[in-house]
């Protein structure tokens, strides 16, 4: 299975929404399928000339045609719109490269317009990059998750580049009779030596047009040694913009005639409306409508609810506060985070419910140990917690050639995100159009997206006006799809030299009850792989798993599965490496140097999580924790009170090691003090973006150290950020970022940076009090965050 959408890092319904867009090809398919010269570039003159280079994913229609949205709706202008699919060079020399995917925070608008630059060899401060329209029939796969941005489209987006600088070439080499071979570039330029003759992108772009596409075969891209962009800092292309309040997000759109929505839901996942007092709201300043939504009855769609839709914003949030619902609770959840624990604890004392993976035989292991060690360790539910509450303008419009529908929306899948609204609403397919914001935090809750499907069936009922639906914040951490919370038994062996020899451990965790859900595992709760670490490094393993019923969404979060897994099987590793008397760092050396035979395939996901790529590599372990160690000073003497923690994990293709530098007050109040983090990930795009991406998952791991969503009688108890708390930049650490040079393929770094970090911290909590956190949030053991 080395598809994507069929990795478990997606739910159900993410891979409901890539089946309903033009669907996603596997990374093996991407990196190994031939590409016709049709499909690998069009080329066309641009209006008032230039050079239009359509690239990717071509079918039989002109680019033109296809970025005109074939069948896109009338009605009021949505974000920029032209007709390049990756590049577009005006006579002028002003270059505009277009980033296919969602920018989320993640800094992939940037990184890949520093892609298409380099192998351009265009100048950066030539070039612009904007978001490309939403068209599948273009670019193929268009989302933002799982850390793919970079592995699934790094070398397509370097043939793109590639392709248009050849074709400069050619045109230069026919302008100037000389052989193209002896031609180069540099900075926006065509260079031939022999001649001294130069002549800028732009004066050669409409000639360029005019030319045969390349061969894709033919094409050379750069050595890495020739790079004159990736690897170097660039700040982010819509920085400016940002900190001038230019309107970026879906929460900034504006339109014509708009209306502003607010919808209230249950609480309680599965209720419905009784009665509401919509003719008082109705009479209220501002309010044009208020009425009942019957939804789908599927939580990834449209749940029941009472809409209310407005002028502006304040009259609808005003409104919405002396809203009283009476709500049908005989079908909504009563899941109680009380009761999961106990049962929970009960669990634990058997063998579990589904055996998942086992080798050797662990129960000879274990009694034949020199020293065993056992733990439990439970972890609580959190919220996604974004920047911008969830929101989206949709308008659909009857139309008697068929109806129409356009949204805009800040949305990790975009494509899904209109497929699964236009069927909502009733709507073709291909009559609906999705314009892509950028997107003010997503860390997986945007990969459920039915806050646009609310706002289609809203515009609808209203009488198909322009409806901006917005969330409140006590909304989006209300009706979140929640990381999992979770439990996890453990008995592991060592034998006389201090090795580890066996291990036994049982998930958990919950089963999605939710209406319209899987049945199976809730996203995030199920563990992350059958051959998880360190599944493969003992002789002696055994994994088993236990389901409890749950009627609340769950949902990816920040390195889902993994940002769990690592607190459990790195803070117990260090259990282990204490246990024996033994360094840790050499502990965990030793074990991923004790790789075992491989078994025969077991089910589920493949080696290496989502996005597939080969998996674990021990040798690429060991050297990122041997950096990490010296870097840090791991093992040598700290300022008094001061104390190290170390912890590795591979997620998303990307291994990493860090370091924790703590200190613990005598009220447990602990201080992260300095973040080592070296990581793996291949060669670096751009070394701010990567920088960047590595500060924001300390921050967010030391965050979610003290969060937590307490759930009972089917409700989360936190619903703001006053009870639910962020961490402050007082208590932000210096965080020492360093990447390891190698020639691996490159990946993502906004989620396997985030795994180590919680139990680096642990460990070094341990160190500081020999107390063993084995609960998150760590207020649960007394402690906090200075």
């Amino acid at each position: 299975m080395n598809s994507m959408v069929d990795k478990e890092y997606y739910p159900d319904v993410v891979r409901e929404q890539f089946a309903k867009s033009e669907g996603v090809p596997s990374l093996g398919a991407l990196a190994s399928a031939p590409v016709s010269r049709r499909g690998f570039m069009q080329a066309s003159v641009a209006v008032g000339g230039g050079l239009m280079l359509a690239f990717g994913m071509l079918g039989s229609d002109s680019a033109e045609a296809q970025q005109a949205g074939g069948g896109r709706p009338a009605g009021p202008p949505g974000p920029a719109f032209a007709p390049g699919a990756y590049v577009k060079i005006a006579p002028d020399g002003k270059i505009t490269l277009y980033s296919k995917n969602p920018e989320i925070g993640q800094g992939i608008k940037t990184g890949f317009g520093v892609i298409l630059a380099e192998e351009l060899d265009a100048k950066w401060s030539d070039v612009t990059v904007e978001q490309s329209p939403i068209n599948a029939a273009v670019y193929g796969a268009q989302f933002a998750g799982g850390s793919l941005s970079i592995p699934m489209n790094f070398t397509t987006l370097r043939q793109a580049g590639a392709g248009a600088r050849a074709m400069l070439v050619a045109a230069a080499a026919q302008q100037w009779g000389v052989p193209a071979s002896e031609i180069t570039t540099s900075d926006s330029t065509v260079i031939h030596a022999a001649s001294n003759r130069r002549a800028g992108y732009g004066s050669l772009a409409t000639a360029a047009a005019a030319l045969p596409p390349p061969n894709p075969a033919e094409l050379k891209l750069k050595d890495r040694k020739d790079w004159k962009l990736m690897g170097k800092r660039f700040t982010g292309v819509d920085n400016h913009a940002l900190v001038t309040g230019q309107p970026l997000f879906g929460v900034d759109v504006q339109l014509p005639n708009m209306k502003v929505a607010v919808f209230e839901k249950c609480p309680a996942v599965g209720g419905k409306v009784a009665s509401a007092n919509l003719d008082e709201i109705r009479k209220l300043p501002g309010v044009v409508d208020a009425f009942v939504v019957e939804g789908t009855n599927n939580v990834i769609e449209v749940m029941p609810g009472v809409a209310i839709v407005a002028d502006n914003t304040w009259a609808a949030f005003s409104a919405k506060k002396k809203l009283k619902v009476t709500w049908d609770e005989s079908s909504a959840s009563k899941d109680s985070w009380n009761a999961f624990s106990a049962k929970a604890k009960e669990s634990a004392k058997g063998p579990g419910a589904q055996e998942l993976r086992k080798v050797g035989d662990v129960d000879a292991g274990l009694k034949g140990a020199k020293k065993t060690v056992e733990a439990f360790y439970t972890f609580g539910f959190i919220s996604h917690a974004n920047l911008e509450p969830q929101n989206t303008t949709a308008w659909y419009q009857k139309d008697p050639a068929g109806d129409r529908l356009e949204i805009w929306g800040s949305v990790q899948i975009p494509d899904g995100a209109r497929s699964t609204a236009a069927k909502v609403v009733g709507v073709a397919n291909d009559r609906a159009v999705m314009h892509q914001m950028r997107v003010g935090g997503g860390f997986g809750r945007r990969l459920m997206q039915e806050f646009v499907s609310e706002a289609a069936a809203i515009s609808k009922q209203a009488g198909g006006i322009p409806v901006k639906l917005m969330w409140t914040r006590e909304d989006d951490m209300g009706h979140d799809w929640y990381r999992p919370g979770g439990f996890h038994q453990l008995k592991a062996g060592l034998d006389e030299k201090g090795k580890l020899v066996a291990w036994s451990g049982q998930a958990i965790s919950f089963s999605d009850q939710t209406p319209g859900g899987s049945k199976r595992a809730v996203n995030g709760g199920g563990w992350p792989s059958p051959g998880e670490f360190p599944a493969e490094y003992t002789p002696n393993y055994r994994l088993s798993q236990t389901l409890e019923n749950f009627h609340i969404p769950c949902g990816p979060w920040r390195a889902p599965g993994s940002n769990t897994a690592a607190f459990i099987v790195q803070s117990f590793m260090h259990e282990l490496s204490t246990a024996a008397g033994r360094d840790h760092a050499e502990f965990l050396i030793e074990t991923f140097s004790n790789k075992q035979p491989a078994p025969a395939p077991a089910a589920g996901p493949g080696p290496g999580g989502p996005g597939g790529g080969g998996g674990l590599n021990p040798e690429r372990a060991i050297a990122t924790i041997k950096a990490a160690v010296e870097r840090s000073g791991y093992g040598k003497p700290l300022p008094k009170g001061r104390y190290h923690g170390l912890a590795f994990h591979f997620s998303h293709q990307g291994h990493f090691a860090e370091v924790a530098e703590v200190s613990v007050d005598k009220n447990k109040r602990v201080k992260v003090h300095k973040m080592t983090v070296v990581g793996d990930i291949g060669p670096i795009v751009n070394l701010s973006g990567a920088e960047n991406q590595v500060q924001g998952c300390i921050v967010d791991a030391i965050s979610t150290m003290t969060q937590e969503i307490h759930i009972e009688n089917g409700r989360p108890q936190e619903k703001n950020f006053d009870t639910y708390k962020l961490a402050r930049m007082s208590q932000a650490p210096v965080v020492d970022a360093h990447f390891l040079n190698t020639n691996y393929p490159p990946t993502g770094v906004g989620e396997p940076a985030f795994p180590p970090a919680v139990p680096a911290i642990c460990n070094a909590i341990y160190a500081a009090t020999k107390v063993r956190i084995r609960t998150l949030p760590i207020t649960r053991e007394g402690f906090s965050i200075a």
